[in-house]
C-alpha cells in the first residue's frame, strides 16, 4: 500500500500508473485517501484515446517506483473497470461496485446503504500532508458482519491485501528490506623498502699473449769469385781482427689506460600478483512464521468507508 508520504512526492511529478510487466496505462489523475484512516486507497488513471477517460485503480497492492504507480492490474482490465465520474467524491455503491469488479472478497449481506454514509470527496495536498476533504457522515456504510474477531477491516473487507503492522516499530510498508554487508576491497599504496647503486673498485690479474721479436747471428759463408775478389783482398794477407753486429729484440711494454665501457642507472617496474582477502561479513535472512492466522479469502482491502482524493 502507498503511504501518506508516498503520495505527496507522487504529486510533485508527472508520473504514470504502470502495469505488471511494466507497461504504460496512463497518467496519474487524482488520489483517494480513507476518511477513516486517511490512508490512500484510491487513484485515477488517464485512459482511453488521449486520455479521455479516467477510471479508478486500487491501492491495497500498488508500489511506488520513482514517480510512477506500479500497480498489478493490466491497461485493458483497468479501460473495462465500472466508469466512475472523478469528481471529487465516490459514492459506497460505487466503491462496493469498484472493489467486487477488483476481485476483492466482500460480504453480500453488507451491501445495504443507510442514509447515515459517508461519502468521498477530494482532498488536496498542502505542505503539511494530505487534506482529510468533506466528510457527510460517519458511517462505514458498509455491514461487517463476519462470524469472529479476526483480522477484518470494519467495511467489511478481510485485510489481508492491507499493510498490516510493524511489532517492531513504526509501520511503514507492506515489505520488510533485507541487507546484507559486502566487501569493497581496494588498494593502498606502501613503502616497501629502498634500492641504490653503488660503484666501488677491485683488482683483477689479466693475462694476455703478446708477440715480440728478437735478432740472431747467421753465419753467410760465400766462395770468392772475380766478382769479390778485389774486396778480398784489399786487407792484409795476414791478420787478426774483429767485426761486430748489434743484434736487437722485442720485450712486452705495459701501459694502462681507463675506458668508459657501460652505463647503469636504476627504474622501476610494477608487477601484479594476486592476493586472498578474508573479511566476516553479515547478512539479514528473513523467514516467515506460519503461524499467523489467515482469512480464507485471497484478497481483502479495507471497505467502503469514506474516503476522499486528491488532485495531482
Amino acid at each position: 500500500m502507498i503511504s501518506n508520504q508516498q503520495v505527496e512526492g507522487l504529486m510533485a511529478g508527472s508520473g504514470n500508473v504502470l502495469g505488471p510487466n511494466g507497461d504504460k496505462i496512463g497518467a496519474v489523475g487524482t488520489f483517494y485517501l480513507d476518511d477513516q484512516t486517511n490512508e490512500p486507497a484510491w487513484v485515477t488513471v488517464n485512459t482511453g484515446l488521449f486520455g479521455s477517460n479516467e477510471s479508478f485503480v486500487p491501492l491495497s497492492e500498488a508500489t511506488v517506483e520513482g514517480v510512477d504507480v506500479l500497480v498489478p492490474y493490466s491497461k485493458d482490465e483497468i479501460k473495462n473497470s465500472p466508469q466512475v465520474e472523478s469528481d471529487g467524491s465516490i459514492s459506497p455503491e460505487e466503491e462496493v461496485t469498484l472493489y467486487r469488479y477488483y476481485g476483492f472478497s466482500y460480504d453480500d449481506g453488507s451491501a445495504d446503504i443507510d442514509s447515515d454514509t459517508t461519502s468521498m470527496s477530494a482532498g488536496t495536498m498542502t505542505d503539511t500532508g494530505v487534506d482529510t476533504g468533506t466528510r457527510s457522515g460517519v458511517g462505514s456504510g458498509v455491514d461487517s458482519d463476519f462470524s469472529d474477531d479476526s483480522d477484518i477491516s470494519r467495511s467489511g473487507f478481510s485485510s489481508d491485501a492491507t499493510v498490516g503492522r510493524d511489532t517492531s516499530g513504526p509501520t511503514t510498508d507492506d515489505a520488510m528490506t533485507r541487507s546484507e554487508e559486502q566487501l569493497d576491497v581496494g588498494t593502498q599504496s606502501r613503502v616497501s623498502g629502498k634500492a641504490r647503486l653503488r660503484k666501488y673498485v677491485v683488482t683483477e690479474t689479466v693475462t694476455t699473449q703478446v708477440p715480440v721479436s728478437h735478432e740472431e747471428v747467421r753465419i753467410e759463408r760465400e766462395p770468392i769469385t772475380d766478382a769479390n775478389v778485389d774486396s778480398a783482398m784489399s786487407g792484409p794477407e795476414i791478420s787478426e781482427e774483429e767485426h761486430e753486429v748489434t743484434l736487437h729484440a722485442e720485450e712486452p711494454v705495459v701501459n694502462k689506460k681507463t675506458v668508459p665501457v657501460e652505463r647503469v642507472r636504476m627504474d622501476t617496474e610494477t608487477v601484479t600478483d594476486t592476493e586472498s582477502v578474508s573479511e566476516e561479513v553479515r547478512k539479514e535472512k528473513i523467514e516467515t512464521d506460519d503461524g499467523i492466522r489467515r482469512s480464507d479469502s485471497t484478497d481483502g482491502h479495507q471497505g467502503s468507508g469514506g474516503h476522499h482524493g486528491s488532485d495531482r
